[in-house]
């Protein structure tokens, strides 16, 4: 978006009223790339006299085949250089694109609720997971230096944004020159103001244990731990190429804990896996039952061409993988229900991001969050009441009230 505005593109508020609509797709498994071709086949039938292009992960994957098969696109664009995208839309129109020149990523548009912004430290990924897609998508693992990042983030604090999501395809493995990840929190640490720090992605295999001493010792660094253990099963997380086991996780998860007894723990479950047995599922279970995450997203694998596991066989039923992922659900909720019930009666501070006006009766209603959801993934906070001086993007101190369902309800203290 950054870069189109500098070439004089705006963004259309309405779709009709577009020029172009960019579809950014991704690729990385089979649900999302139908969602990714579906998302343009509908946009063409909404408007057929407008220019599609299709942008992101699922272009940079297939380039070729789509540029043959997917005719509702116009065109096509990759994720190796993000830069060159007003070269891909201005070539759609036949208009000429100036040389690309450095933009303040701090400067950028954000498509994120108010106060919050992702800064991406890397891309790719070494980890070479068998299931895994992102490495043929994303290549190898490349990272920024931390003095670029640290600019970034100062840019963005300067912006009013009180919540910074540190993010890559696995930010436990950033290494630039000599900053590790807790390096590099350290210089993020010396940036003045009140803000939040928080951390997504970190594969359990190779966890910076340092980073805990950061946590202690500076509280805007949010005790959120987003840890994709996968399973638990020794025999399948060989097979995933994932070097941990079931007694190492529950230990890294206790050590946290211990270390940090406000942590929030999130993590991801691949069920279905080819060769993944009853007795593989029942370990699974045993270990949810035992680390008692507080966060837990599931999903079904997808045999991805390219990947060490494509060939894997026996492979489990597409039923059977859905009822697996349904059991642990099922499981998660009261696990989930039970954690999030020691926040009732505690004050911490909200970050707003939703306002919708009420009446006289009920009064105003505000969605916002705690440190203990990540955006978009976990539950919110939710307020209710007369506060017209509240505004969204900022945070406020308030004390938990109630929980509803996954949701927290909040009141201000101001």
């Amino acid at each position: 978006m950054a870069c189109l505005n500098s070439e004089g593109w705006s963004a259309a508020e309405n779709p009709a009223d577009a020029d172009i609509i960019i579809v950014n797709s991704c690729g990385f498994i089979e649900s999302a790339k139908r969602e990714s071709i579906n998302a343009v086949v509908h946009w063409r039938s909404l408007f057929p006299g407008k220019k599609i292009l299709l942008a992101g992960c699922l272009s940079q994957r297939y380039a070729k085949d789509l540029a043959e098969s997917l005719v509702e696109a116009d065109g096509f664009f990759g994720t190796d250089d993000i830069s060159k995208i007003s070269c891909a839309v201005n070539s759609l129109f036949q208009k000429k694109t100036k040389p690309v020149h450095t933009l303040n990523p701090s400067s950028r548009p954000l498509l994120s609720l108010p106060g919050s912004a992702y800064i991406k430290i890397s891309e790719g990924c070494n980890n070479n997971c068998s299931y895994c897609a992102i490495p043929l998508i994303r290549g190898p693992l490349r990272c920024r230096t931390a003095a670029d990042i640290v600019k970034e983030c100062s840019g963005f604090l300067e912006r009013g944004i009180k919540e910074l999501c540190i993010i890559g395809q696995d930010i436990s493995s950033y290494q630039s020159g000599n900053y590790g990840l807790p390096e590099l929190l350290n210089a993020i640490a010396n940036l003045k103001g009140n803000f939040w720090v928080r951390l997504l992605y970190m594969h359990p295999d190779h966890f910076p244990m340092k980073i805990l001493d950061i946590m202690e010792n500076d509280s805007r660094f949010l005790p959120y731990f987003d840890i994709p253990f996968q399973h638990a099963s020794k025999k399948i997380l060989s097979a995933m190429n994932r070097h941990g086991t079931a007694e190492n996780y529950l230990e890294l998860a206790q050590t946290i804990r211990n270390r940090l007894p406000n942590a929030v723990i999130r993590s991801t479950f691949l069920l279905g896996f080819p060769g993944e047995t009853d007795a593989d599922f029942t370990e699974l279970l045993d270990f949810q039952e035992k680390i008692r995450l507080d966060w837990l997203g599931c999903f079904c694998y997808s045999r991805e061409e390219g990947t060490a596991a494509y060939g894997i066989t026996p492979r489990v039923a597409k039923k059977i993988a859905a009822q697996r992922k349904q059991e642990i659900e099922r499981r998660q909720i009261c696990i989930t229900e039970n954690n999030i019930n020691r926040f009732i009666g505690r004050k911490l501070d909200v970050l707003l991001e939703e306002y919708f006006p009420g009446d006289e009766a009920v009064g105003d209603f505000w969605l916002g969050r705690l440190y203990c959801h990540a955006p978009d993934v976990d539950g919110s906070a939710v307020l209710t009441g007369k506060n017209s001086n509240l505004k969204t993007g900022c945070l406020y101190p308030c004390r938990i009230i109630a929980r509803r369902g996954i949701d927290l309800e909040v009141a201000t203290i101001i």
